[in-house]
């Protein structure tokens, strides 16, 4: 459905071909946006989650491959474009164990690439942080005070870069709104995240082997993480903020596994795979939204109850099974 605000619009959207990226490049097409799609290089011309969007959407796309370490193919990719949606990171908590200065390097420079680039072009910025930047929750639900705790390489760079879009908002008055999604799941994840790692070997296996169970977690309908993002480029009241995209409630990863073998209807059972479970300082033990403040300057709330987005997750991961490893470790 085209929108009067987005007809037209020339947006920018970095990690275009990740799963919130490819969910929102198809919002903004469908809206009537002129999207510029910037996805990671690579020799085979890969572009990411953006194979499953309908034919005409694809084609409706500019595709830039690229690197956002690469401040000219940046400052390339935003000129001409009125927004910019800064999706583009590594993303993985295990890789960021593994290759600490890439995730750095990536999530912190690559971000400032993007600050520069929307400076020179004077583009407006909805930039994308994450819930693991609160760590473990000192205090629920958490707010946009929260404390802000490094557990991780990953959950550091994202504080980093979080922080330089804070000061160019302070210091060059760049018009930015950080959204910070808390654990956003539906159709095209992949098995780094726990939901589909849980459905694709409910589907198949007589096991479901998972990491720590007791952990608690806020989860979010990607529809409503997405409709989040539009709505924060649209509010000027949103300029300058931090706003939880978080639906208010959470449930431990083992009730989210029995609700999903439920759901699915398989006799399984659930074991804990040591190599699944992080370092113990780094385990962030509970994450719950406080979301008012994107209530009263977006309206925004979710509208997709946990056991229905489960659904629809369940039918697109039974259709794309071959997408999956299943069983695999993926970090």
């Amino acid at each position: 459905m085209r929108d009067a605000f987005w007809n037209g619009k020339r947006v920018l959207v970095t990690g275009a071909g990740g799963f919130i990226g490819s969910h929102l490049v198809e919002e903004l097409v469908q809206a009537g946006a002129t999207v510029r799609a910037f996805v990671r290089y690579t020799s085979r011309a890969d572009v990411g989650l953006l194979r499953h969007l309908p034919p005409a959407a694809r084609a409706a796309l500019e595709l830039i491959a690229g690197d956002l370490r690469d401040a000219h193919a940046v400052n390339q990719a935003t000129a001409g474009c009125e927004i910019v949606f800064h999706l583009g990171a590594i993303i993985s908590i295990p890789y960021s164990y593994r290759h600490p200065a890439e995730t750095a390097a990536t999530n912190v420079m690559g971000t400032l690439n993007v600050l520069q680039a929307c400076r020179a072009h004077g583009a407006r910025l909805i930039h994308t942080s994450t819930s693991e930047v609160y760590g473990t929750a000192l205090r629920t639900p958490m707010d946009e005070t929260h404390p802000l705790q490094g557990q991780s390489p990953y959950s550091a760079s994202k504080i980093g870069a979080d922080k330089l879009v804070e000061s160019y908002v302070c210091a060059f008055e760049l018009p930015a709104v950080t959204v910070r999604p808390f654990n956003t799941y539906g159709p095209r994840q992949s098995a780094r995240a726990v939901i589909p790692t849980i459905i694709t070997q409910a589907l198949t296996q007589e096991t479901v082997m998972l990491g720590a169970l007791t952990t608690r977690r806020d989860f979010t309908y990607v529809a409503d993480t997405v409709n989040g993002f539009l709505q924060a480029a649209q509010r000027d009241a949103a300029l300058g903020q931090v706003l939880n995209l978080g639906s208010g409630a959470e449930v431990t990863i083992g009730e989210l596994a029995q609700l999903i073998i439920g759901l699915i209807g398989r006799p399984v059972t659930i074991h804990t795979d040591v190599q699944r479970l992080r370092p113990q300082k780094s385990e962030v033990l509970r994450l719950l939204a406080d979301n008012g403040r994107a209530r009263e300057l977006i309206d925004w709330t979710p509208q997709t109850a946990l056991g229905q987005g489960l659904a629809a997750t369940i039918a697109w991961v039974r259709d794309n099974l071959e997408a999956y490893r299943i069983g695999r470790y993926e970090i």
